[in-house]
């Protein structure tokens, strides 16, 4: 069983095969399927990709990622292959083309092993939401494994892959990685290519790594990174070296977000290991200071009604006319239009939907969506200010650890505001990390979260590590 990349290559110096990694990976995967991680297991594909990579590696042209075993989440586009971002709408649905962080990831030689659950179109926060059926957490096979990423955050938890690949619009990443005790990371909104990912939020989403370690995570984002010609919102840069070294004798200035520590909400437990952080991170030389953030209880609010609204026009497309998932016995153009939607959309879907629209129609257009703009541009300042004094922001990952099946999936706004530590990150377009920093006494794991200075995420990566080590 392999936990990381570097287990991986020690494997392949003493003359293991990448077709026998893959295959034990593909082993685990069956022992493990009552998880319900995957969809869908590319088995054929990634023994193809396995066979040809040991070839490269026997002529000594194998790319940076051989024998890297990868599961994406089944909203992110990979050529020949189905993907139905867990929805009945796009069911059996099968690429044209390969997403440019799937393209990027292939060139360097990852595996390809299979695509992952998720709650439907990424809208949820236990994976409670997917047209088939919810994930299990590897950890309490009774608790949710967080959402919407949680299938792709399980398959690393359990050892079902290397790494697997998620995406971030309000922490869909980073809060099923606290709740799996996984590394999650959200890069700098423009960082990684959006390009083949079925958008849910467009000014939101961003393509990220679930893995065991610090290391991996940069490596795959360094790896996605760089310009595009398909994204026009992606920095037009090449990608940078991410897998930076930590200065230890350089001392850092951190701030801690005082109303996180403050909030009603937060598990006794999660808010005495952050605490206990705080004064390692001093004892270790680092200046960790509190601060006042008062934007937390508006920043769930402003989230939703924002990406609601843009949820409402991306999802448009998905009409039963130009593909995907028609009603059999519609006739006219209006009939098929509702009856295909009314069916094909889950509930949570299409409670967001007709969110947006309200938010988006005339006469409410200014009270909300124009006013939750400005909003996320205070919201975004505030960041930007605290950081221009201070290397990063020190806070919980999420309020407690993972809930019960089942607990809350009749109260949306409970749900929603599983999200409360996470969205900033989202709204400021900053990169945030989280790191498995805890356990608690009911036996589930727990993360701790840092934000970091838009487009630094080789130092992110560097302190994440570093802290890692140090911090136990």
């Amino acid at each position: 069983m392999y936990t990381s990349f570097a287990e991986i290559k020690s494997a392949l110096e003493q003359g293991e095969s990448v077709v026998n990694i893959t295959r034990s990976y593909l082993n685990r995967i069956s022992e493990y399927e009552r998880l319900n991680a995957f969809l869908e297991v590319f088995e054929e594909s990634a023994l193809e990709k396995a066979k040809e990579v040991d070839e490269k590696i026997a002529a000594g042209t194998a790319g940076r990622l051989a024998g890297m075993v990868i599961a994406i989440k089944d909203n992110m586009a990979y050529k020949g292959h189905k993907v139905s971002a867990s929805s009945k709408i796009l069911e059996n649905f099968e690429s044209l083309y390969s997403a440019t962080s799937i393209e990027r990831l292939l060139d360097e030689d990852a595996i390809i092993i299979g695509r992952t659950n998720c709650d439907e179109f990424a809208m949820g926060s236990s994976n409670e939401n997917s047209a088939f059926g919810n994930v299990l957490n590897f950890h309490n096979e009774k608790m949710v494994p967080g959402g919407s990423s949680g299938g792709s955050a399980t398959a690393v938890a359990a050892n079902l892959c290397t790494a697997s690949l998620g995406s971030d619009t309000g922490g869909s990443i980073r809060q099923p990685a606290s709740f799996t005790g996984t590394v999650g990371f959200k890069p700098t909104y423009g960082r990684v290519s959006r390009h083949g990912l079925l958008a849910y939020a467009s000014s939101f989403d961003q393509i990220g790594p679930f893995t065991n370690s610090v290391e991996d995570a940069a490596l795959i984002t360094e790896v996605m990174a760089g310009k595009d010609n398909y994204d026009s919102t992606l920095l037009q840069e090449d990608s940078l070296p991410m897998n930076e070294i930590f200065d230890t004798n350089k001392k850092l200035k951190i701030a801690f977000i005082q109303d996180c520590w403050d909030s009603e909400g937060i598990d006794p437990e999660i808010k005495k290991r952050s605490s206990e952080v705080v004064e390692q991170l001093k004892a270790l030389g680092h200046t960790v200071e509190g601060v006042s953030f008062p934007y937390l209880n508006v920043m769930v609010p402003t989230y939703y009604v924002l990406t609601t609204a843009e949820a409402s026009s991306n999802l448009a497309r998905y009409d039963g006319i130009h593909y995907g998932y028609q009603a059999k016995d519609a006739e006219g153009v209006e009939s098929t239009y509702k009856k295909s939607r009314s069916e094909g959309f889950g509930e949570e879907v299409k409670r967001r939907i007709m969110l947006g629209t309200f938010v988006l129609s005339h006469g409410y257009y200014d009270a909300y969506y124009t006013k939750g703009q400005k909003v996320r541009r205070v919201i975004q300042n505030k960041t930007s200010e605290i950081l221009d004094e201070y290397d990063f922001i020190l806070l919980p990952t999420t309020p407690c650890t993972a809930f019960e099946i089942g607990e809350n999936v009749d109260d949306p706004i409970t749900m929603y505001l599983q999200d409360i530590f996470t969205v900033q990150a989202n709204l400021s377009g900053n990169p945030a990390i989280s790191l498995p920093m805890g356990q608690h006494s009911n036996g589930l794991p727990f993360g701790i979260q840092l934000i970091g200075k838009h487009f630094e995420e080789g130092q992110l990566f560097a302190f994440s590590d570093y802290m890692i080590n140090n911090c136990k």
